[in-house]
């Protein structure tokens, strides 16, 4: 994505309420990793304007980038709808992949229709390890699928994801990012000058921030 279209959407998120930037009361996320962010980027489906700008622009950024996809992959939960967006824009096949196979039914991981040797766009909403979507594009290799790359939402941009993608062999596109994202909180008056720091200090090391 054009660099003043990320703005734009980091813009977007923060209108929306998507993101919120506490750092002097720092949430603490699932992970038990204390936080001056909070991102839900499923608050977009309700945004019809919003829904519809991510729609074409994770349509635009896997034909420019992927013109040979086969099959558009949303990683579960919360990039199977923008996924499904994108598919239909595409008119693509859509699947999606679970974080692991059910205990029930058939066990699948995978849900739709996925042949041997599709070449694949992976979907997700939101990366900050890079953990759980890694662990899709595993699963969708192990199923035979030919993993183009992976298009993003949102990235905290933590130096460990990128490491993990590095490795992985797996290239990530982002519709915007942490850095750009405080760069414009602080030019729209959500944050101060004086939390840039806090802010900035906080992505090198996460996992140790705040103890």
């Amino acid at each position: 994505m054009k660099e003043d279209l990320s703005k734009a959407f980091a813009r977007e998120l923060l209108s929306l309420g998507a993101v919120l930037l506490r750092p002097s009361e720092p949430f603490t996320w699932a992970s038990g990793w204390h936080s001056p962010i909070y991102t839900d980027n499923r608050q977009v489906l309700s945004s019809p304007s919003l829904r519809s700008m991510v729609a074409e622009a994770l349509a635009e950024k896997v034909s420019t980038l992927y013109p040979e996809v086969q099959v558009i992959a949303g990683v579960a939960t919360g990039a199977i709808a923008v996924g499904v967006l994108a598919a239909d824009r595409l008119s693509e096949p859509f699947v999606y992949v679970r974080s692991k196979p059910k205990d029930h039914g058939t066990g699948s991981q995978i849900e739709g229709k996925l042949p041997k040797g599709a070449k694949v766009v992976v979907i997700e909403d939101l990366v900050s390890t890079g953990k759980s979507s890694l662990e899709a594009v595993r699963a969708l290799r192990s199923a035979g699928a030919d993993v183009l790359g992976m298009i993003a939402l949102f990235t905290y941009d933590f130096p460990q994801a990128v490491d993990a993608f590095t490795q992985e062999g797996v290239e990530l596109t982002t519709l915007s990012s942490y850095p750009v994202l405080i760069g414009e909180a602080l030019g729209a008056g959500y944050i101060k000058e004086e939390d840039m720091p806090l802010l900035s200090e906080w992505r090198k090391s996460p996992s140790t921030w705040g103890q």
